[in-house]
């Protein structure tokens, strides 16, 4: 049988960068195109690469195919095989290329390449008929509905037929929407997300991320994170857990608790075994509720570009072999790697050539620049490798889970979600306040037990209001004291500061019940560094020297005042704030450590008294 080969191109006035992510996302175009979604298997090889087989039903006919690894050059070129062993069909080969035109770069050309080799008589008198006819005319759809799209014209490139839902289910979309409404966390958004969640893509919804509906929607991520939060408490989502392979970064282990999470997990594509960490692979994510809309598992396409965007380049190198490709990158942080397991190397890339990727037996370097606008990659190891060049930065959308249980909504709505019991996971970076209230044993002298409490409560309530709006948690109250948690240290800086400037205000309010304007001076103390997650009585909870410290800190506060670690000065968001304030630089010996502790304390009474605001 012969190969028969089709070619068309556009002329499009739209720069490469703009239309690369649309036209190369291969999943969205197979949703929208009809095709089914496939099973993939993934089999080690002795060489160390792994052999992908995949299965799926499409009309009558019933495919399996090998899936080879897809070559790309982002903002370029991709191209993508696969090799049959069932169905009408022996080889379908893809290939898109985007050519800049114009110098100012704004337009393209766009050419699409399909070569297809029938397998029998019937893949043949298909390919003489219908198949490229068929073809033609989607390709001419997609392109035009793209071009609007970049133009603002249309709300989405592709148009996959949306499911459709008998009254029981529209109601219960119609209940959730209002429960959700009802809380404090819809911000306006609850619509807006339970019409994405059961009229978007599958290829969006079987994994949503908050944080890109933020972006997408322009919206605060909190607000976000939270009103995906609430409706999974309404019914609308259900949330899981992913464990996100640190190459490929998609998820290969999911649980619906974290009681559930295992301490790793195994990625078949990259034949790597990896740990779980909070601070960077392990993500809460959502879908639609099975009640709501059951989405079915499997693959619109493994290995299209925009599966993993941290990759600018993809290209597979025959043993002995060297390849020189047209390419332009951005200057950043880069890591080079092979698909297949194996060691990698970091580099720099600024404005020279980009530098040669070395592929050896076992072994992957960088070499001296080539040439402007060239990648060169040398193979001499005796295989076959699959080079990857990614982005050095984590994935951007990731809510990991670090971030999420120090969030005062996720520990309010969902305190169940806990660590199983004696598991105790790595926190790499977490920012811990510490506070409490100065004289509080003397206030419940004064004004007697009853009053004094009512007065406490109040203030938990005001603190946890505030650290809320800062995006941290209350993590547990003790005694009079609250310890809270921030992924940021700058925000936790920033919760402080407002705390110690409202204190006068909640005080004014509370005047009567305590007799007098004096109410309470709070104690703050603020400290950043590692940690380990636990369960302790019923929650999730924070242990270790950085814990200790924060505790330490808040105890040299004399009230109204900040006490901060010299290590959390150094943040950039922490030192913008400092350089606001008087700040004084003291030391003192600590319980539990050995060297004296140096520290900042923040004045804010001064700074009050400065800037006239008693």
């Amino acid at each position: 049988m012969r190969v028969h080969r089709h070619e068309w191109e556009w002329s499009l006035d739209v720069a490469p960068e703009t239309i690369w992510p649309i036209l190369s996302d291969t999943a969205r175009f197979n949703e929208a195109a009809g095709l089914p979604k496939h099973d993939i298997t993934e089999t080690p090889q002795d060489d160390g690469s792994v052999l992908f087989t995949a299965v799926a039903k499409q009309g009558p006919f019933t495919l399996a195919w090998r899936e080879e690894p897809v070559n790309w050059i982002a903002n370029r070129w991709f191209e993508h095989c696969r090799h049959f062993s069932q169905g009408p069909f022996k080889m379908l080969c893809a290939t898109l290329e985007i050519e800049p035109v114009g110098a100012d770069g704004q337009q393209c050309q766009v050419r699409y390449v399909l070569e297809v080799e029938a397998a029998n008589l019937i893949g043949e008198l298909i390919l003489r008929t219908v198949f490229f006819k068929s073809t033609e005319k989607l390709l001419t759809r997609f392109i035009n509905a793209t071009v609007e799209f970049v133009r603002g014209e249309r709300d989405a490139p592709f148009d996959a037929p949306p499911p459709e839902f008998d009254d029981a289910a529209r109601q219960r979309i119609a209940r959730a929407v209002e429960a959700i409404n009802a809380t404090p966390h819809a911000h306006d958004l609850a619509e807006a997300l339970a019409k994405y969640a059961t009229t978007g893509p599958e290829v969006d919804v079987v994994k949503i991320r908050p944080l890109a509906l933020a972006r997408r929607w322009d919206a605060p991520q909190r607000n976000v994170i939270e009103v995906c939060l609430e409706a999974t408490r309404a019914g609308l989502l259900d949330l899981r857990w992913d464990i996100l392979c640190p190459r490929c970064r998609v998820a290969k282990s999911i649980s619906p608790g974290l009681d559930e999470l295992p301490t790793g997990a195994h990625c078949g594509t990259c034949n790597i075994d990896y740990d779980r960490d909070f601070s960077r692979n392990v993500e809460l994510s959502f879908q639609p509720a099975a009640g709501i809309r059951p989405v079915a598992f499997g693959e619109y396409c493994l290995f299209g570009p925009m599966s993993t965007p941290h990759i600018v380049a993809q290209v597979c190198v025959a043993a002995g072999a060297t390849r020189e490709i047209d390419a332009s990158f951005a200057t950043g942080h880069y890591v080079a790697r092979t698909l297949e397991a194996g060691p990698e190397a970091d580099f720099d890339y600024e404005d020279a050539g980009f530098p040669d990727i070395l592929i050896g037996d076992g072994t992957v370097a960088v070499g001296e620049a080539a040439d402007p606008d060239v990648l060169r990659l040398v193979n001499t190891s005796a295989h076959a490798r699959n080079v990857v060049i990614e982005e050095r930065a984590w994935e951007h959308d990731a809510l990991t889970a670090d971030r999420v249980t120090a969030m005062q909504a996720f520990r309010d709505l969902f305190s169940d979600q806990l660590l199983r019991p004696g598991d105790e996971v790595a926190i790499q970076r977490v920012t811990l306040m510490f506070t409490d209230l100065r004289g509080s044993t003397a206030l419940y002298e004064t004004i007697g037990d009853a009053r004094a409490y009512g007065l406490v409560r109040d203030h938990f309530a005001f603190l946890t209001g505030i650290v809320r709006e800062h995006d941290g948690a209350v993590v547990k109250t003790i005694g009079d004291a609250v310890m809270a948690a921030f992924v940021e240290p700058g925000h936790a800086l920033a919760a402080a500061l407002e705390i110690q400037q409202a204190v006068s205000e909640f005080n004014r309010s509370h005047a009567q019940v305590a007799g007098g304007d004096d109410v309470v001076a709070i104690k703050v103390g603020i400290h950043e560094g590692s940690c380990i997650a636990v369960t302790l009585n019923d929650r999730l909870d924070y242990f270790g020297t950085t814990v200790n410290m924060a505790a330490r800190l808040e105890g040299q506060s004399r009230g109204g005042d900040i006490i901060v670690s010299t290590s959390l000065a150094e943040d950039p968001a922490v030192a913008a704030l400092l350089a606001q304030r008087q700040v004084s630089e003291e030391s003192a010996e600590f319980r539990g450590f050995d060297a004296r502790v140096e520290f900042l304390r923040i004045d804010e009474a001064m700074h009050k008294a400065a800037s006239g605001d008693q």
